[in-house]
């Protein structure tokens, strides 16, 4: 009987596997850095109001319609995209991809904030207002009010609130409960059920209790692991340079093995460096609108920058740092690991085993990160599932009860999983924002290119 199960489990990875390469070809690189290259394009680089918009998410539109400040919205917006993504994930891609997954991570988070502003734009242009005075919003009604594709809205609703269990609970608690094992020595089981106790009371508040907590956490805990990487690279400085170029060749040019990295494909640098960018940034996902879509703000292009500063802080800049540190630290360490068996945990620990209480802080890190993220997903899969029209109650319930179970899953195959997610919710986003780039180009042009950020909608 035992044999019997262990096939079926192996059956199931290989399928899930098969299923997260063939979606994650060569037509979703196209479809997806396509999408950001063109929005980039048409949108005459949004990218340098960056400062702009980093400048907007901190002030108060006073009298505005919405549910939660624009900081509040970015805050838990960021909380979703600030997690495993950037830690481990960044070194999955390393350790898959080569050094060379690094730059298309980048690179994919760099055009990423345009299409992070075009999703905030139309979730703010197409939101609703429920009997009960919630705001909502997303590429679901995109999809259905402005192009009237109910079914289309239908389908991105349910990847999303199936996805919500993969990127945004079992891989974020599998995570926890990995790291509180090995740090501190705690059972994955209680790990779980702890995690379980609080996301449970945080979610009880909805949106405004979720935007509360991510307001006051994910400042500190960015700045906090920040101040981390900067450590180790100050420690490293003879080797950034190194690190960069070693990055830039293996993106472009198939590399053997050597340097503690395991050997690497152009195809496969870009495979999983787009993938892990899309997993940390989550731009042209359809994620981030949904909470976009419930800040006060006086007209959708303010709350579209802000949002595009997201992607800025999450990818640009966190992601990078920690692609850095690892591939530096290797680099100037290349005893450390022969990259035969290194995986993204081991990886960053390596890494992080570099300064003095590297293991704890990491695991604080990592800790916070991933729970940001468990709660700030909970409302994208929620939303999600109230347009399917089932009961936050009940979604809450059963989002809650995964945190435990994905805190015993094998790692591997729950990245995997949430690749696959990531890929079929990001298609049906991505058409909204191409047959509606008309919409997206009228109301930029209105609002920010003739200076009319302050007028109201």
């Amino acid at each position: 009987m035992a044999d019997f199960f262990d096939n079926i489990g192996t059956l199931l990875a290989d399928g899930i596997t098969a299923l997260a390469d063939a979606l994650w070809g060569w037509p979703m690189m196209i479809l997806l850095l396509g999408t950001h290259i063109f929005l980039t394009i048409r949108l005459k680089f949004p990218q340098r109001h960056i400062f702009k918009a980093i400048k907007l998410s901190l002030k108060k539109d006073h009298g505005a319609d919405g549910e939660v400040s624009q900081f509040g919205a970015l805050a838990t917006a960021l909380a979703a995209t600030i997690g495993t993504g950037n830690i481990v994930g960044v070194a999955t891609a390393i350790s898959l991809g080569g050094p060379g997954a690094i730059f298309w991570c980048w690179i994919t988070a760099i055009f990423g904030i345009a299409t992070k502003y075009a999703e905030g734009l139309l979730a703010v242009k197409y939101r609703v207002t429920d009997k009960d005075g919630k705001v909502n919003g997303g590429p679901m009604y995109a999809l259905e009010r402005g192009l009237g594709w109910k079914k289309l809205g239908i389908t991105f609703a349910l990847f999303t609130a199936l996805a919500a269990f993969g990127i945004g609970d079992t891989v974020q608690a599998n995570a926890i409960s990995t790291f509180a094992d090995k740090a501190f020595g705690i059972p994955t089981w209680i790990s779980g059920l702890i995690v379980m106790a609080l996301a449970g009371a945080v979610l009880l508040g909805g949106i405004k209790s979720i935007a509360r907590v991510c307001t006051a956490l994910v400042p500190f805990m960015a700045v906090l692991y920040i101040i981390g990487c900067l450590v180790i690279l100050c420690m490293n400085h003879a080797y950034i340079w190194p690190a960069i170029q070693m990055i830039l060749e293996r993106a472009f040019s198939p590399s053997a093995a050597g340097g503690g990295f395991v050997g690497s494909t152009v195809m496969l640098a870009c495979r999983y460096g787009v993938a892990r960018g899309l997993f940390s940034n989550e731009s042209g996902m359809g994620s981030a609108p949904i909470v976009a879509a419930s800040a006060k703000t006086r007209n959708p292009v303010r709350q579209a920058l802000v949002s595009s500063s997201g992607t800025f802080w999450d990818s640009v800049v966190i992601c990078l740092l920690t692609g850095l540190v690892i591939v530096s630290t290797i680099i100037a360490n290349p005893g450390i690991t022969d990259g035969s068996s290194a995986n993204g945990n081991t990886l960053t620990e390596l890494a992080f085993s570099m300064i003095p209480y590297g293991a704890p802080f990491l695991a604080f890190g990592l800790l916070t990160f991933a729970f940001s993220t468990i709660i700030g997903w909970e409302i994208y899969g929620e939303r999600a599932a109230q347009y399917l029209n089932i009961k936050a109650v009940y979604y809450r319930i059963a989002y809650v009860i995964a945190i435990f179970v994905g805190a015993t899953m094998d790692l591997g195959l729950v990245w995997t999983f949430a690749d696959c997610l990531n890929a079929l919710m990001t298609i049906p986003n991505l058409i909204a924002l191409i047959f509606l780039s008309g919409v997206i180009v009228n109301e930029t042009r209105k609002y920010l290119w003739n200076n009319r950020l302050d007028d109201y909608e």
